[in-house]
């Protein structure tokens, strides 16, 4: 029956469709490209297969979706690396949210710290982050505290992981607002 899993396990399963190679590849004829990008033109598989053995190199079946399917001259253990690399990049490339962060005009040092942990994480995990600081009654009529309230913040902030500005501190109708971001270039 095989290898038994724990309750609950997932078995690994590859990311990346395996194509066929050599032996495996059963349509004939095939389009061949050799491992330097060149075309050797449309040819029968048994031609195909003699001329990457001759070269030590594996025949990899690249696309099968076109007639005749398409066959590079690669080494195969290298392919399927640049596969999983490819197939990785894609993953990681997704879009970012923004997350809001709202500060009060009356903060504590200690809640600014909280919510700066929080707008850490959702910085690394590569999300933009909205500061809003809404200003209500008298408050409207300070806006330097809260500028410095918000100061404050991106300072307790950049203690932990390093920013990048993406809006400037902007004062709105019911407060100020500043959007910032983890700067990668920048590592800590």
């Amino acid at each position: 029956m095989g290898q038994f899993l724990d309750k609950g396990a997932i078995p690994f399963v590859s990311t990346v469709k395996r194509p066929y190679i050599n032996n495996y590849i059963r349509v004939s004829p095939v389009r061949v490209i050799d491992e330097t990008g060149k075309q050797l033109g449309v040819m029968d598989l048994t031609k195909a297969l003699q001329i990457s053995r001759e070269r030590n190199l594996d025949l990899v079946q690249v696309t099968e979706k076109v007639k005749p399917p398409v066959c590079k001259i690669i080494d195969y253990g290298k392919y399927l690396y640049q596969l999983e690399k490819k197939n990785k990049t894609k993953q990681t490339k997704k879009s970012s949210e923004l997350k809001a962060i709202r500060l009060r005009f009356n903060i504590s040092v200690h809640d600014m710290e909280t919510r700066a942990r929080q707008a850490e994480k959702f910085l690394k995990k590569g999300d933009k982050v909205r500061i809003d600081m809404v200003l209500r009654g008298r408050e409207k009529a300070l806006p330097d505290f809260a500028r410095e309230k918000i100061k404050q913040f991106i300072e307790i902030l950049e203690k932990s992981v390093s920013l990048k500005v993406e809006r400037e501190l902007k004062r709105e109708a019911r407060g100020f607002t500043m959007i910032i971001s983890h700067n990668i270039k920048h590592k800590t």
